[in-house]
């Protein structure tokens, strides 16, 4: 995507800080996945609500078959009002409300991740209440680190997520013998934006190993949910505007044994390419050592950077003019509300239109109003529902 497919002339009528979607490069994307598991009839790929709830971009995922994958009872919500099937709703994540389990329950989606067996009794006896038999898989815990930040990190045995995996043994026994449940399968989830695809392959390996043990005991696997995970590059979103979808599933079709159905879960490598934040500049400010570009989107617009330190390509689209270095910084209360510390740009000026790439996933999805800010507005590219 660049500079040239932003319609600066639409934006000067726009009340800056929002997100501009690009639904074709979305639609483009979909496309790519889909292509790349043509010959896995039996595998199903289910979109991450958190990386982005935006319904627009909820339904176009919809309509192009995905399912969903949900951590909670609003993000099930959303899923359906957005068109997806419930039988192709996933719902993880560690602290299930009796709430929201009575809603995913009533709404008759098509698994249950369990994180733990406190979980598994406590959905068991909810479903027993109301006469339903629930469909669960194990999520497993399988202490595999991934290349990624400290943060995203949640296949370590230190991670809060999922059954430790020399346990599993153990809950599997439990959720055959509660007549509530219907044990089908195993759940795994290493982390988030991984750009080393070794670390699929390790948890493949130790996906094979834990299967290969259950099977010696007799004990019946099901199916197999991966996670999700793929990065996308934050650095070069110019060059590089799809995520590597070929050689991701190219990872699990050389090396996991078996050809029993797997389930994806991706967020990141779908939506974070399509979206930007497209602020202005307030005002450059001479620093007694440096330069500062003070826009008007802060951290609870974006918040990647303050809380990860996170990396985002940054671009001024309004000037064409010599290259400075700059701090991009925004005008929230907090000494952390920065974008980016010499980030190279072309000369910045008042009222310049910058960009902040690659915001699609963990952006507008978790904007906040501190410091009473409104909520940033969503633009698309062209009207397509």
């Amino acid at each position: 995507m660049l500079k040239g497919r932003y319609p600066l002339d639409r934006f000067s009528g726009l009340r800056t800080p929002f997100y501009y979607y690009d639904t074709g490069l979305l639609a483009e994307t979909l496309e790519a996945v889909g292509a790349a598991i043509a010959d896995r009839p039996s595998w199903k790929v289910h979109y991450a609500v958190k990386a982005n709830h935006n319904p627009r971009l909820l339904a176009q995922v919809a309509r192009a078959g995905f399912g969903a994958d949900c951590v909670s009872g609003g993000e099930i919500q959303a899923a359906l009002a957005a068109g997806f099937h419930a039988p192709d709703i996933v719902y993880a994540g560690v602290g299930k409300a009796d709430w929201e389990i009575d809603l995913a329950l009533e709404a008759g989606i098509g698994r249950f991740n369990v994180e733990s067996a406190a979980e598994l009794r406590v959905i068991a006896e909810r479903a027993a209440t109301k006469g339903l038999t629930v469909p669960v898989s194990l999520r497993v815990n399988p202490d595999i680190g991934a290349h990624t930040l400290s943060g995203i990190t949640t296949g370590l045995a230190e991670n809060k997520f999922g059954i430790y995996h020399r346990d599993v043994e153990a809950v599997i026994r439990e959720a055959l013998a509660l007549p509530s449940v219907h044990f089908e399968g195993l759940h795994f989830h290493i982390g988030s934006q991984i750009l080393d695809l070794s670390d699929f392959a390790a948890l493949c390996n130790r996906i094979n190993d834990l299967v290969s043990r259950l099977e010696r005991l007799r004990i019946p696997v099901g199916d197999i949910n991966v996670g999700g995970g793929l990065g996308i590059e934050y650095e070069h979103p110019n060059h590089l505007p799809v995520a590597d979808f070929k050689a991701y599933f190219a990872v699990f079709k050389r090396l996991l044994q078996g050809r029993r159905p797997l389930h994806f879960e991706l967020g990141r490598s779908i939506v974070a390419p399509c979206g930007t934040l497209i602020t202005r500049v307030l005002y450059v400010k001479e620093g007694v050592s440096r330069e500062f570009a003070i826009v008007d989107a802060g951290m609870n617009d974006l918040v990647r950077p303050a809380l990860y330190h996170a990396f985002h390509r940054i671009e001024n689209l309004s000037s064409d003019g010599p290259e400075r270095t700059y701090d991009v910084v925004g005008p929230v209360c907090e000494s952390s509300d920065v974008f980016g510390k010499g980030v190279v740009l072309n000369e910045c000026h008042r009222g310049d239109f910058i960009a902040i790439r690659s915001a699609g996933a963990y952006g507008e999805s978790m904007a906040s109003q501190y410091n009473c800010r409104p909520l940033p507005a969503s633009v698309f590219d062209v009207d397509r529902d």
